[in-house]
């Protein structure tokens, strides 16, 4: 979990504990022999369901058992040449499908490594877990590794994984929020804790100030979009591959339909230009420089980057994957949640996995501009060099890296999310042009 939420894991776990109590759609996901048993962004902490939060505070003990027990550098060293552990930024979903994909297709094995992704949860922060000797390899958000840098961390980004933002705000069209411009006035919910900058950021950009309520009126938003859903709340943050979908997975009380994507107006901070770097890949340069274990990153650089991009072009397979590992929530969300997740990393002009300088000193001047870091960060925060080597790897084996040609599916959720259809963009394309046509005297 990251340190920029550490004022929400309470809460989280509160909530989660009450949610073992009052609701019956929680329970502990089932083991797997490829990875410790689960115990959620911002992926995410932020992005968790009742249900979900449930199932990671009931089970948290397990895996922190298990991902402590590693802690020291003499047990780091004693592991066999090529044992890796990817400790995950929140418990078993979609945001991850490409390691485990790389893991069920043996991907890592091609490269002699031994790999164990341990799933995250409330209780646990990637960047402890890397630091003390605990895994070899992180998952979190951009600021979250800065913030534990400037704390003293020697934890570095080897591979940007996520090119864009998932944090949107969502309105009903019926409120007319269509630009920053027009939270002015209005009661605007958003995660506290560090989630909160891009939003403060686009406010501050369009002449709003975040801090006076007379410009607008922010509140501490809860996990889920119940207040967005009952009408407390004029906005409400959403990750795109998450509680958006809840969303449309509740019905309009109008209708008694599910919501639809046409009664909704997002404001996406990727085109506003305020949004922060998400799932990125980090290591800790210690570890990186002791002798052979630059030449190892490389390699599961390499592998995990293979593993998203044959869940670019096998969506499916990637979801039947995840659900192989036994998540909390099931096919439908799942699905969804990959074809947004895809939408995250493709297309990359740069190459997946490849650090765009731009992107990262928007971040990093985001972040110091909010007090998450105190001073700039030093050029040690990121290195290339590992991920440059891997692309090559993957290129001069004739993998596309960039997905120039990459096209998201339609996903359409159905049934509160246990299920969902897919179609291809170009066919549903095809198909509205046609039915146009066809309407048009």
């Amino acid at each position: 979990m990251s340190n920029l939420r550490n004022s929400r894991i309470g809460l989280v776990a509160a909530m989660a504990l009450i949610a073992l109590i009052i609701s019956a759609c929680g329970g502990a996901a089932k083991p797997t022999a490829t990875a410790v048993p689960p115990t959620t962004a911002p992926t995410t902490a932020p992005a968790a369901v009742a249900s979900e939060a449930a199932t990671a505070a009931a089970t948290a003990a397990a895996t922190t058992a298990a991902t402590a027990a590693p802690t020291s550098a003499a047990t780091q060293a004693a592991l066999p040449p090529g044992t890796i552990r990817l400790q995950s930024k929140w418990v078993v979903q979609a945001q991850f499908a490409g390691y485990y994909e790389a893991l069920a297709k043996g991907y890592y094995k091609d490269m002699g490594l031994d790999v164990t992704i341990l799933p995250g949860g409330p209780d646990i922060t990637p960047e402890q877990v890397v630091a003390s000797g605990g895994a070899e390899f992180g998952i979190d958000w951009l600021p979250s590794l800065l913030s534990s840098r400037e704390h003293g961390a020697k934890l570095v980004n080897v591979s940007q994984v996520f090119a864009r933002s998932g944090m949107r705000e969502v309105s009903f069209t019926d409120k007319n929020i269509k630009t920053v411009t027009d939270l002015k006035g209005k009661k605007v919910g958003v995660w506290t804790g560090g989630n909160e900058f891009e939003l403060y950021a686009a406010l501050v950009k369009n002449n709003l100030d975040p801090k006076n309520s007379s410009d607008v009126d922010i509140q501490a938003q809860p996990f889920d979009m119940s207040d967005l859903l009952s009408g407390s709340f004029d906005a409400a943050a959403a990750m795109t591959y998450n509680e958006y979908a809840q969303i449309l997975e509740a019905n309009n009380p109008k209708t008694s339909k599910p919501y639809t994507p046409e009664e909704l107006n997002v404001i996406d901070f990727n085109t506003v230009g305020t949004a922060m770097l998400e799932d990125g890949i980090f290591a800790n340069a210690e570890w990186l420089a002791k002798p052979g274990n630059e030449d190892v990153a490389v390699k599961f650089i390499a592998a995990s980057l293979k593993g998203w991009i044959y869940c670019r072009d096998n969506m499916a397979d990637c979801v039947k994957t995840v659900l192989d590992q036994g998540p909390t929530l099931g096919q439908g969300h799942q699905t969804w949640q990959m074809n947004e997740i895809n939408k995250l990393i493709w297309p990359n002009t740069l190459g997946i996995g490849l650090m765009d300088p731009a992107a990262y000193q928007q971040t990093a001047d985001i972040a110091l501009k909010y007090a998450v870091i105190t001073k700039a960060p030093d050029k040690d925060a990121y290195r290339t060099d590992l991920a440059e080597k891997a692309v090559k790897l993957l290129t001069d084996a004739g993998i596309d890296v960039k997905g120039a040609n990459f096209a998201a599916s339609v996903v359409t959720l159905q049934d509160g999310g246990k299920s969902a259809t897919v179609a291809d963009a170009s066919a549903t394309m095809e198909a509205t042009t046609a039915a146009t046509m066809a309407a048009t005297p």
